[in-house]
This record gives structure tokens, sequence and C-alpha cells, in this order.
């Protein structure tokens, strides 16, 4: 299938077979986001789906694992999803796991039992953009929820058997924020226990509304020195419960991932070697705007 606009996926899915169905993202307000702004979100054709589905099976394709794309494919209706759900069962014998990305409000717009027949059906795995721990940033980042209303729908999904997996952002709450959010965020995430969770340290495209904001004085941006403190502050705090983790940085050259709590002894001596060496060398301290 001709794939548009950018792929995304977290790092996590990269063993997964990923099928599109929809383009962009059905909020897309998100003031650090330009993955999906120059894309009109529509859900794709059942039968474009379909076609491709027949055209992997036909291939031979049999993938254990399937991630729905594109930026919240959750965002389609039950019954749709539940279509094509159908369509890779009956195509994929192996078929274990379904996931894909969700916004807080897709899963609201569920009732408990589509959320129960979709379970059904293998989806396992919701990805949700939990971002930071504290309410007035996520106001003022438009992310269209609030921390009460994500744990209530991530308690939702648990009942219904799936798991949800956190996407994070160390660095989204702006300079002198950062120890504040990992520790509302560690609480959050203890709370909730994600089975996975992907930190994107934050970078600021300069094409983005929250550039706009970082020129006007409005957002004051954290350096990576920052940042890699609040992520080793947050990974000392997370406790009671198993998951994967995986962070990662583009502007330090850093990859800290493993699993909790088995290498989380391993991965904060990572972050501590690092955070010595650059309070060593402050000239190669930056602020990730590109």
């Amino acid at each position: 299938m001709n794939y548009e606009g950018q792929i995304c996926r977290s790092p996590m899915e990269r063993g997964s077979f990923m099928l599109p169905v929809a383009v962009g993202c059905s909020h897309n307000r998100c003031r650090f986001c330009m993955l999906f702004k120059h894309l009109q979100y529509r859900p794709l054709p059942l039968e474009r789906v379909k076609e491709e589905i027949d055209r992997v099976a036909a291939l031979g394709g049999n993938p254990k694992r399937i991630f729905l794309g594109d930026g919240n494919a959750f965002s389609l209706p039950a019954e749709h999803l539940a279509t094509v759900l159908r369509w890779c069962c009956q195509a994929f014998p192996g078929l274990q796991s379904v996931s894909m990305d969700a916004h807080v409000k897709n899963i609201r717009s569920k009732t408990d039992a589509q959320l129960r027949a979709l379970r059904e059906l293998k989806l396992t795995d919701l990805y949700l953009g939990i971002e930071c721990g504290l309410e007035d940033v996520l106001a003022a980042q438009d992310k269209g929820n609030t921390l009460a209303e994500a744990e209530a729908e991530i308690a939702r999904l648990h009942k219904a058997g799936m798991e949800y997996d956190a996407h994070i952002m160390t660095g989204i709450c702006g300079r002198g924020r950062g120890q504040e959010n990992a520790a509302a965020l560690g609480a959050f995430l203890n709370r909730t226990k994600p089975k996975r969770i992907c930190n994107f340290s934050l970078f600021i495209h300069k094409e983005s509304p929250l550039y706009q904001d970082f020129l006007s004085g409005r957002f004051h941006p954290a350096d990576e020195l920052e940042n890699l403190r609040e992520e080793l502050a947050l990974l000392r705090r997370l406790q009671g419960f198993g998951c994967e983790y995986d962070g990662l940085h583009d502007i330090v050259p850093l990859r800290v991932r493993g699993h909790l709590p088995a290498d989380q002894d391993k991965m904060c001596r990572l972050l501590e070697g690092t955070i010595r060496r650059l309070e060593a060398e402050p000239g190669l301290v930056k602020t990730a705007i590109v």
C-alpha cells in the first residue's frame, strides 16, 4: 500500500506489520507535534484496507503482530475497526495481537461492550499520548484531555482486558519544571501501570505552534541536561509494575532502554554517567530546537 504522510509508530512496534487504516490524526491540535499538520484526517476506504490484507496474505505473510496506522486509528468507529480486525484474524492464523495509537477521547466514545468485543478480536494494546504529569501543561499544549480523564479511560481499558502503552515527553513542561513533572508523572504511571513506556525527549520544530510560544516567551524550553535529570528522576520513581521502557533523545546521542524493574538500575547508571559528562563539558549542552 502506498503510505500517505510520515510513518509514525512506536519503536517498540518495529517488528509489527503496519497496516494503515486512516490518514493523519483526528485531534491534530497538540502544539508540539508537526507529524500530521499537513494532512487532512480521513479514514481509508475499507476496500483499500481489505486489498492490502489480501495482498500480504497472498504473498505468504502471517504476522504475529499488527499495528494499525495512522496518528490515532482508534478514532474510527467500533464497527469499522471490528471489520478490519475480523479480516486480519481470518487472513493471518498466526496473529496474536493488534495495537494502534489512540486519544483518550477515542476510548471515551466507545462503550464497555464495544471495548470487550474489540479485545476478543485480538486488539490488545493502545498507545496513549500521556506526555506529562501536570494538568496545566496538557491544557497549554492543547492535548484535549486531562490526566483524570486519561486515568478513567485507562481503567476501562484494563477492565476490558486491554493494555495501554504510554507515550511521554521529558522537557514538555519547560525549564525549571522537570523534577516537578517527574514526581507527578511517576505517580500517575505507578497508578495506571502501562505495559510499555516510550519517552520522546522534546525537540521543538521551528514550524510548530510551540516554537511560536517559545518566540513570544510563553514557553521556556529546558536544555537536554535538565531533560536527562528529569528522566533519571522519573525512572527512579517507577515501581510496582513491570514494563518495557525506551527513551529517545535527538540532541544527545543517547538511547535508554530496557525492562523494568530488571534493568532499572542499569538505565539509571547510564543516565547518571551521561549527566556527569555533560556537567563536566557544559559547552555540549543544547536546547532541542530544530
